[in-house]
């Protein structure tokens, strides 16, 4: 018994601290359980009804994929063009979907995605209780996803909402919503990481996290574990349709600006200078005297816009905005689109390589409302540098192109500056590091002049856009 108790003594206690460590562990995960209690009779289920016109014929639902074989003998993989007159062309289907907000005041307001309620003919809420009510919608945003509802109720549970600008990276963060339609389904994660900018939303400084969220959690809150709403689920990256591991939600920050304007006027108003920029290589930050690649490059600026009338130019770059650093390009449409218009604000910007301070009164953000020909100029030696053949333009190509100076592009080679650089055929060549161009000859010249230890800035006009691009240029010998 005696060689027992010395045989198992040491299994038990490495068994025991072993249990008592994963007990630990355990302890120091977080607990949602409160917070879901608390925050679930705020959340709310949002369903849709739209009327859309049907594309195909009756009995055809179709309509040209997983078309049946024997069709396909006959029509192969595509139904046959829509005829006049054929039963069912034409006709109208309703169609539904599904998404998730949250009550933000007493008196029936309630937020959610833009995407969620776009097209929507009937919008309707669903509690945590099970009521159901009618919404009308007072008011979406497309360029940040933000809408807000109006129910007819009163008393309504209001979720508390946080400050997105103190998340940090690794914060724990959980999400409720109506995923694939089940209703206060209840996820959890970490930020992964703050400030990332999507393609196409230059205006909302997303939250990544890696919170599951699939269809149907749009538009649901992202809470801390203090259980305040810091951030409105909005998009996933998939392949596949579904979650892999991506999420990206809107600062309850960004969204209640926006909601708060919605409420007032239905409608949001955002500042506005009345450029084009660009990001800053570190080719074209060398080219501009820059120490490292930041700031925003001015690539062009519109007439008769707050930026013209306060005298910035393209070749400007954009530092800081009263204060707060510009860090890339995505940077300034957000620091600019949150001043109220008719506000100043003073830019840092680095111009001729010296830093100064321009003062320009912000603007209202605006409604939404080719190759030319002729003969190439002879290529010569200097054109054979850069790897360009030009010509110059006549007046008609200036009204045509939208430009007062320049020469355009006919050919490139494929192995020289120019092409290294991007410039391609049709581009107009406006100013070659930091001269203007107004014809062959003066490209010329300027060419000749060159450094070619260097990057130096090119500024050209694409398809009526204007951009900068870093272009070094071969020495004589190579």
């Amino acid at each position: 018994m005696e060689r027992l108790s010395r045989y198992f003594s040491p299994f038990l206690l490495a068994l025991v601290t072993l249990c008592a460590a994963q007990f630990a562990q355990a302890r120091e995960l977080p607990d949602f359980t409160q917070l879901v209690k608390d925050a679930a009779p705020g959340v709310v289920n949002i369903s849709t009804t739209s009327t859309v016109e049907r594309r195909g014929m009756q009995g055809f639902p179709f309509g040209g994929q997983d078309v049946p074989e024997i069709f396909r003998r006959f029509f192969g993989d595509q139904m046959p063009p829509m005829m006049p007159g054929v039963p069912g062309q034409g006709m109208e289907e309703e169609r539904h979907s599904l998404g998730s907000g949250f009550v933000i005041s007493r008196d029936g307001y309630i937020m959610t995605n833009a995407h969620v309620v776009d097209g929507a003919d009937e919008i309707v809420v669903r509690f945590n209780d099970r009521r159901e009510l009618k919404a009308t919608l007072v008011g979406a945003d497309k360029k940040t996803d933000v809408a807000v509802l109006k129910v007819d109720a009163n008393n309504l549970p209001v979720l508390e909402m946080g400050d997105s600008d103190e998340l940090q990276v690794g914060e724990w963060v959980a999400a409720i919503g109506s995923p694939f339609g089940f209703d206060h389904s209840v996820t959890a994660g970490i930020v992964s990481a703050i400030d990332r900018t999507l393609p196409s939303d230059a205006y909302v400084p997303f939250i990544q996290t890696d919170v599951a969220i699939n269809p149907g959690n749009s538009g649901g809150p992202l809470f801390n574990l203090d259980g305040e709403v810091v951030g409105i689920n909005s998009q996933i990256y998939t392949r596949s349709g579904g979650f892999m591991g991506v999420s990206f939600a809107i600062p309850i920050n960004v969204a209640m600006d926006i909601a708060d304007q919605l409420k007032d006027s239905g409608h949001v108003s955002r500042g506005w200078l009345g450029v084009v920029i660009q990001p800053v290589s570190q080719d074209l930050a060398e080219s501009f005297g820059l120490d490292e690649a930041r700031g925003a490059l001015i690539s062009q600026v519109t007439d008769d816009s707050p930026a013209s009338e306060a005298g910035l130019k393209a070749g400007d770059v954009v530092l800081a905005v009263d204060g707060q650093t510009v860090q890339d390009s995505s940077t300034l449409p957000r620091l600019v689109g949150r001043v109220s218009p008719g506000d100043d604000v003073t830019l840092k910007i680095l111009r001729d390589g010296e830093p100064r301070k321009i003062d320009v009164t912000v603007g209202h953000w605006p409604k939404e409302g080719e190759m030319v020909s002729g003969s190439p100029h002879q290529e010569d030696g200097s054109q054979a540098r850069l790897g360009v053949a030009v010509s110059d333009l006549d007046e008609r190509m200036r009204s045509q192109l939208g430009v007062d100076d320049g020469v355009v592009v006919r050919q490139v080679d494929p192995r020289g500056a120019a092409a290294a650089a991007g410039i391609s055929p049709g581009d107009v060549i406006v100013s070659f590091n930091g001269q203007t161009i107004d014809s062959t000859d003066t490209l010329m010249q300027a060419v000749d002049a060159a450094p070619t230890d260097r990057a130096i800035p090119v500024r050209i006009v694409r398809d009526g856009q204007a951009l900068f691009v870093a272009l070094r240029l071969q020495s004589d010998d190579e």
